[in-house]
């Protein structure tokens, strides 16, 4: 392998557009990694964003991206659904992969993909990398060291509302600006808890911890959306209730939904005997973790000069996770197997919300 790696990006839509390719073509990465392909199946949308970001290969299908040998590495920025079979072909063709979230929709999938990197040599990386952040990484030493006593309980969650209708990619009238979003509506790998829960949920285990047991109640709210005039039909659960068990006593509540949120954007909130956990905040002061505006996107490694006046700055971030693993074996807390269990706890609550039983959790992972 040479000493950069080309980068080919999947999907020039949204997240394919402003958290890989706006930051990849900068020239501050380019003695680590370079732009060799960008694929897309809607007719010129590739070849357009290969103009606009500098990329030296652009293809409508995804076969034709693997088969490039210049590209060493692949970052899944596809719909959620695709990601298993798109990740699986990458791996397969000797490709390292980022996946955006969520890495899966199932746990068996997840497995697959951990199980066959691991016998050809690639390396995985998977989004969010929430663990990145000093504000994390310090209220898992806050917690696990007694800061606010005996732990009773947390809470995250998020709602996207009407979000992606309103991006800016998805207003404007050329083929980079005219996004449609709505497979976010559609199952597999649609609604709220794949697109936006998982971020508090990686932050939440990652600071307690794997989760040991999910019940949940869950169900499709919105069953119709509107996108430039036209009507969607909408299938993917849009307001999931869970409760997980930590064990000793210690449980969670964990929501997606379409309307409402009583919790910061991924930042848990941690209730105990002796004070609470909410935001950057303990028991109301704020939390000193070496950095002001600790849940700042510019404290991630990476995210430095042009970078952090970028959007999704924190996807550019988890893709050099993965260059740095890839070339210099640099351990990193975005690992697969957490991914894994995040997966599997949305998943199980899925069927525990359908059969009315709460079901027992199976994976772990481990702290880095």
């Amino acid at each position: 392998m040479s000493e950069r790696l080309g980068i080919g990006v999947v999907g020039a839509g949204s997240i394919g557009i402003r958290g890989a390719l706006q930051h990849l073509c900068l020239d501050d990465v380019q003695d680590r990694c370079w732009l060799a392909a960008v694929c897309d199946p809607v007719p010129g949308r590739a070849q357009a964003a290969a103009e606009k970001y500098r990329v030296a290969r652009a293809y409508e299908a995804y076969e034709d991206l693997l088969a490039d040998p210049r590209v060493d590495l692949v970052t899944l920025g596809s719909p959620i659904g695709l990601h298993f079979e798109q990740g699986l072909a990458a791996v397969q063709a000797g490709k390292h992969v980022h996946f955006n979230k969520t890495m899966t929709t199932t746990c068996a999938e997840a497995t697959r993909l951990i199980d066959e990197a691991a016998a050809r040599g690639v390396k995985l990386v998977a989004s969010p990398g929430q663990m990145l952040r000093p504000i994390n990484r310090k209220i898992r030493e806050l917690v696990r060291g007694g800061a606010i006593g005996q732990l009773a309980w947390a809470c995250t969650g998020a709602a996207f509302g009407a979000y992606h209708e309103h991006e800016q990619v998805r207003t404007g009238d050329d083929v980079l600006s005219n996004i449609n979003p709505s497979w976010y509506w559609r199952k597999p790998g649609g609604g709220p808890m794949y697109d936006m829960t998982v971020y508090g949920l990686h932050s939440l285990t990652g600071v307690l911890g794997p989760a040991r047991r999910v019940a949940g109640m869950s169900g499709v709210a919105v069953a119709e959306r509107e996108y430039r005039g036209e009507k969607y039909p909408c299938d993917a659960d849009d307001n999931t209730f869970l409760t997980l068990d930590f064990g000793a006593n210690t449980y969670a509540i964990v929501y997606g939904s379409f309307a409402g949120t009583v919790v910061a954007f991924g930042m848990p909130s941690y209730f105990g005997s002796q004070g609470q956990i909410t935001a950057e905040s303990l028991n109301g002061k704020p939390i000193d973790c070496g950095v002001e505006q600790p849940g700042s996107n510019v404290h991630l490694p990476h995210v430095t000069g042009e970078h952090r006046e970028l959007g999704e700055s924190h996807v550019f971030e988890d893709i050099m996770q993965l260059v740095d693993l890839a070339l210099d074996g640099t351990p990193t807390p975005s690992t697969a197997e957490h991914a894994r269990h995040v997966i599997e706890i949305f998943e199980a609550g899925y069927r525990a919300a359908e059969t009315g039983q709460t079901q027992v959790l199976t994976t772990t992972f481990a702290d880095v």
